[in-house]
C-alpha cells in the first residue's frame, strides 16, 4: 500500500476492492461518516441532456469503469462532489465551475482525512481539470499526470448519456493517440 494512504486504510480497502461498487454500497454509512459531502450527491438529478443518471449514480458508474488504482478511484469519487453546490437552474441545469468547486471541496476533505499534501495537490489538480481538454503542452509538461487525467476523463465520459458519447469517444481516441505517441502510456 502507498505510504501516503496508510492513514486511510479502510477507505483504501473500499476503493481498491475488486467490486468497488458493491464495496461502496456495503460501506456507504462509513463513507458518509468520513465524507458527509457525498450525501448531497445522492439523488441529485442532473436534469441535463448529457446525463441520464443522478450525480451519485453517475459517479458510481464512472468508478465501475475504472482500473483498480486508488488515486484514480478517489478522484472519480470526488470529481463531481461540487455539482450540488454549483448548480444553475434554467431551461436545463448547468454546473458551470463545478470542477473548481469540486477541487476546493476535495482539498478540504482530503486534508481532513490527513492525506499527504503532495497527494492532495495532485488529486485536486486532476479533479479541477477533469473536464478540460488535455493539450500537447499538458502531455509534454507532465505526461504522468496527463495519463491519470485521461483515465479519469475516460471513465467520466463513458458514464454520460449514451446518446451523447460519440463526440467524447472521438476526443478520447485523439488524446490516447497523443499519449501513446509521447510514450506516456
Amino acid at each position: 500500500m502507498d505510504k501516503r494512504l496508510e492513514l486511510n486504510r479502510y477507505l483504501y480497502e473500499i476503493l481498491t476492492s475488486e467490486d468497488v461498487i458493491l464495496s461502496i454500497q456495503e460501506n456507504l454509512s462509513y463513507l458518509l461518516e468520513i465524507i458527509p459531502e457525498i450525501g448531497y450527491m445522492i439523488g441529485f438529478e442532473h436534469k441535463h441532456p448529457h446525463h441520464h443518471l443522478d450525480v451519485w449514480e453517475h459517479t458510481l458508474y464512472a468508478l465501475s469503469l475504472s482500473e483498480n488504482d486508488i488515486e484514480i478511484r478517489l478522484c472519480l469519487l470526488l470529481h463531481d462532489i461540487g455539482k450540488p453546490f454549483s448548480c444553475q437552474e434554467g431551461d436545463r441545469r448547468s454546473f458551470s465551475g463545478h470542477p473548481k468547486v469540486s477541487a476546493e471541496m476535495s482539498r478540504k476533505i482530503l486534508t481532513r482525512l490527513d492525506f499527504d499534501k503532495q497527494l492532495i495537490d495532485e488529486m485536486c489538480y486532476l479533479i479541477e481539470f477533469h473536464d478540460m481538454p488535455i493539450t500537447e503542452n499538458d502531455i509534454q509538461s507532465n505526461s504522468d499526470l496527463s495519463v491519470k487525467r485521461y483515465k479519469i476523463q475516460y471513465c467520466d465520459a463513458l458514464a454520460h448519456h449514451p446518446d451523447q458519447l460519440e463526440k467524447r469517444k472521438q476526443y478520447l481516441i485523439k488524446v490516447k493517440n497523443k499519449l501513446e505517441n509521447q510514450q506516456a502510456f
